[in-house]
């Protein structure tokens, strides 16, 4: 299908891995130009795993700087730039799962997510008269590096299977596909929404 991609400029974040790289090169495909790869501190392996007890003042300062800030001020750069040319646009945040569930030990993750998809909302709310749709993904956990290391226990991966009605985790491409059609004209009176990617595991 054709999203009506062709000719447009884009910019990524966290390209370095992941479910940047797999956005860029479905960019590339798409025919998007790729004018900058923003590699904030969102490219580092810093998922803050711990129970609620041991989370420490630093473990919540570098999760909200990755998961919240570094979007916040990368969000300002390319709305003021499409303000400033009076030209509409898209932005896509990604969020997760985990901002509308409790999962143990990721009390620091689950909070930062759930203040991602209240940020989007804003977002949405304010950029609105400026023609500029925001979103947010929620996928389940996708199968990069750091969800292959995160995830490699049998018994804890199970305890999350258990509860995706399909049986699997994500793969990357599962949710570039959406951040596309959510890119994409297709989705043109889409703004402020969270769109699960998770295999049903918010349904359950």
């Amino acid at each position: 299908m054709d999203l009506g991609l062709a000719g447009r400029r884009a910019l990524v974040t966290g390209a370095g891995k992941g479910i940047g790289r797999g956005t860029v090169k479905a960019l590339h495909a798409a025919g998007v130009q790729v004018v900058a790869l923003s590699r904030t501190r969102a490219d580092l392996d810093s998922l803050v795993v711990e129970p609620f007890l041991e989370v420490t003042k630093e473990a919540c300062d570098t999760s909200f700087d990755v998961n919240l800030r570094a979007v916040i001020q990368v969000s300002q750069i390319v709305a003021r730039g499409l303000i400033a040319r009076g030209a509409p646009g898209a932005i896509v945040n990604i969020s997760s799962q985990a901002s509308q569930r409790a999962i143990t030990n990721h009390s620091v993750y689950c909070s930062t997510k759930g203040a991602m998809d209240m940020l989007t909302r804003v977002m949405a709310l304010e950029l609105g008269p400026h023609k500029i749709r925001v979103n947010a993904v929620n996928p389940t956990v996708v199968m990069t590096p750091m969800a292959q290391a995160n995830w490699s226990d049998p018994q804890k991966a199970k305890a999350m299977l258990d509860r995706i009605p399909l049986g699997r985790f994500a793969e990357v491409e599962n949710v570039v596909d959406v951040i596309l059609f959510l890119l994409s004209d297709r989705s043109s009176m889409t703004t402020g929404s969270t769109v699960p990617v998770d295999g049903g595991f918010l349904a359950t």
